[in-house]
């Protein structure tokens, strides 16, 4: 115990230096793992090979399985065995999609195969999922999956039992339209029974108009965050708020995605950020909203190239924050004086008051939409790219307000999209080619909507007409699951039987499954074709295949490749009606991913990220497209380094010029794009 006091003061001093050196140390060894995981994703974005990150210290994330217990999968089994498909096209270069186990039975030819196929993965989907019951750890989306398995089985039963007969029977096949009519109207009584909602059978054409009688509540009380973080940076503010919305909706195609919003017209008498009343418009599509046009009581801009068929986009009326300057007594004597007429101005006040009736009146254009309000014009929407008067078949009137009645006059009395028969074009010229048999450079999987008949015939009419594809080097198939209605899926069937371009997933259509339709691209792609490269896009984007096979030949083929429209650091949201909850993602930021209008993966990646499906690794997220950079960062920290290619010319919104894919395309814009690209213009159309 006395040989403590004999020892030096400096040899405590030294053991503490050490202590300090080897905390030093432990710091820099931490911060070089994580600072060459940043290095890697940079050196993939700018597609610098110096630095490839094999054998580099990887950060765990959340798709990393090989780090986590693997008797625990991030996604269930039900995964594996349950999405499997077949494509109907009654040929027999198509073989279906089935386990390498399950030989091809001769048999299992045309649509008829599909019962044989449902039943026997329904069954075994529904062993695994009884098993999975009994643990009870199912999660939200393998629920929801399971039962859009159960009924989409449910469906295709159904359909076939129905039989020919049905089908020869369908007005919808043959192609007999109904009349729709010319004018509706509807009471406040109707309006209460429909939650607000006006069916329009067959859209509008310019000069239709829509007149909503109705009357504002007063102002309530509730808290506003927004307002409150704009203003304070956090916490709650208690407002007075007296606003609604008027809005032309188009038909609903996948379950769990809302209506695109064609129109969308919100007057907000009292609760806008503001503190003044403002009347903004916008659009909604795929879930994406466009950029507002507020009006504000000041007028808009009134050159020629702003205004909407010669009117304002916004008029004036009166601010109590704006005092109109008025004329001298000697200004106005001189103008009387040499002659000058005096042009009476007169400023209208906000056209909109608690509790005072309105009748707003709603016409459409030739370029835009026109609101007048007790007969005076107030603001114009020009229309916007990718949406259509004939898709506007909903009227939506809520809000803090008590609708009278609503008129709807000058209305189209047909539709073609209530008759397919007019849009499909039942020509040999539009038949796929059998599946090659040989190596190709590119398969192309198109997501797509099962009552999106015209979008799917202007694919085929416009960039499937490719050289490319016509020569097999590229091929192309539309994925979509089965559809509510029984009549669409009739329909449905009937065009995958005569195009041969169609593969049918056995589930029912819900915008949070939209990831197995992905995860069924890849299979596709390296199961039933042998493709070097695959390509993920939506039935609205427009592809110029040429110019993304010179983009792929740039990139070494033994270069693992990931190329889209690249987003970084980009973080889930928490709040509001597209929150992402912390059990579904619990990260503060997502990986780095391409937008899912269109994106291409090399082999390599995709025959990781089915394998890892099989063997029960791969977690699935509700955003497919996020999903995708989820697996191609897993790929890239545990397989090799992938390239990251990014260009902003695969078009998340609309068309650029020399784009090499454009988005939000209407089947009329497909058609013009194809046509300027067939001349050599590789320019955009943008108009409605």
């Amino acid at each position: 115990m006395k040989r403590l006091k004999t020892e030096p003061p400096s040899s405590r001093r030294f053991r503490l230096s050490h202590f300090l050196f080897g905390v030093g140390v432990l710091y820099l060894v931490f911060i070089s793992c994580n600072f060459s995981q940043f290095m890697k994703v940079v050196s993939s974005l700018s597609g610098d090979e110096t630095y490839n990150g094999i054998g580099s210290d990887k950060v765990a994330t959340i798709g990393d399985a090989e780090d986590a217990d693997l008797s625990k999968p991030f996604v269930s089994s039900v995964y594996k065995d349950a999405f499997h498909w077949r494509l109907v096209d009654g040929r027999d270069q198509d073989a279906p999609l089935r386990p390498k186990e399950e030989p091809m039975k001769e048999e299992d030819h045309g649509p008829e195969s599909m019962k044989q196929i449902s039943d026997g993965y329904g069954r075994i989907t529904g062993e695994i999922l009884r098993q999975r019951n009994r643990t009870g750890d199912l999660s939200v989306l393998e629920r929801m999956a399971d039962e859009a398995w159960t009924l989409g089985l449910k469906a295709w039963k159904e359909l076939e039992q129905a039989g020919e007969k049905e089908v020869g029977e369908s007005s919808i096949i043959e192609g007999r339209t109904e009349s729709c009519p010319s004018w509706i109207s509807m009471s406040r009584a109707d309006l209460l029974k429909g939650d607000g909602l006006m069916f329009i059978p067959c859209g509008l054409a310019a000069g239709s108009s829509i007149t909503v009688v109705g009357t504002p509540h007063y102002a309530h009380k509730e808290y506003a965050p927004m307002l409150a973080r704009s203003r304070k940076g956090d916490g709650l503010a208690l407002v007075s708020v007296s606003q609604f919305v008027v809005e032309l909706q188009g038909l609903k195609s996948v379950e769990g995605e809302d209506p695109p919003k064609i129109l969308h017209l919100n007057p907000r008498l009292r609760g806008d950020w503001s503190k003044r009343p403002v009347i903004e418009h916008n659009t909604c599509y795929r879930m994406h909203w466009g950029t507002a046009q507020r009006c504000d009581g000041l007028p808009s801009e009134n050159a020629e190239e702003m205004l909407v068929d010669g009117y304002r986009r916004c008029e004036k009326w009166m601010r109590n924050d704006i005092v109109d300057s008025k004329e001298s007594k000697t200004t106005s004597w001189f103008k009387r004086f040499i002659g000058r007429k005096q042009k009476p101005e007169v400023t209208w006040p906000f056209p909109f008051a608690e509790g005072r009736m309105f009748v707003l009146t709603l016409r459409a254009g030739v370029d835009g939409y026109h609101i007048n309000v007790g007969g005076r014009h107030m603001t114009s929407f020009p229309y916007r790219t990718g949406f259509t008067l004939e898709d506007a078949t909903g009227l939506v009137v809520k809000g803090d307000l008590d609708v009278h009645s609503v008129f709807a006059t000058s209305l189209p009395t047909s539709h073609p999209s209530f008759s397919p028969q007019r849009v499909l074009e039942m020509s040999e010229t539009w038949k796929a080619s059998a599946l090659p048999k040989h190596a190709i450079k590119l398969f192309i999987g198109v997501l797509s909507a099962s009552n999106h008949f015209a979008e799917r015939m202007a694919v085929r009419k416009t960039w499937m007409q490719a050289a490319a594809v016509k020569s097999s080097d590229v091929v192309v198939r539309f994925f979509v699951a089965l559809n509510p209605r029984k009549e669409v899926n009739v329909v449905l069937r009937k065009e995958a039987a005569y195009f041969g371009d169609i593969v049918i997933l056995p589930f029912m259509d819900r915008y949070e499954l939209v990831v197995l339709k992905t995860m069924a691209i890849c299979e596709f792609g390296i199961q039933n074709v042998t493709a070097a490269y695959v390509l993920k896009c939506d039935d609205d984007t427009f592809i110029r295949v040429d110019t993304v096979l010179k983009e792929i030949e740039a990139v070494p083929e033994q270069k693992p490749l990931y190329m889209g429209n690249l987003n970084l650091l980009h973080r889930p949201l928490r709040n509001g009606k597209w929150a992402v909850t912390f059990e579904e993602w619990p990260e503060s930021v997502y990986p780095p991913y391409a937008n899912g209008p269109a994106y291409i993966i090399s082999r390599d990646i995709v025959t990781f990220i089915i394998s890892q499906h099989k063997e029960r690794r791969l977690r699935l997220f509700k955003m497919e497209d996020v999903s995708m950079g989820m697996w191609v960062e897993r790929f890239n920290n545990t397989v090799a380094a992938v390239q990251y290619s990014h260009n902003w010319k695969f078009c998340q919104y609309g068309c650029m010029e020399g784009y090499f894919t454009a988005h939000y395309q209407s089947p009329r814009q497909m058609v013009c794009l194809w046509d300027k690209l067939t001349r050599g213009r590789a320019r955009c159309c943008n108009f409605r």
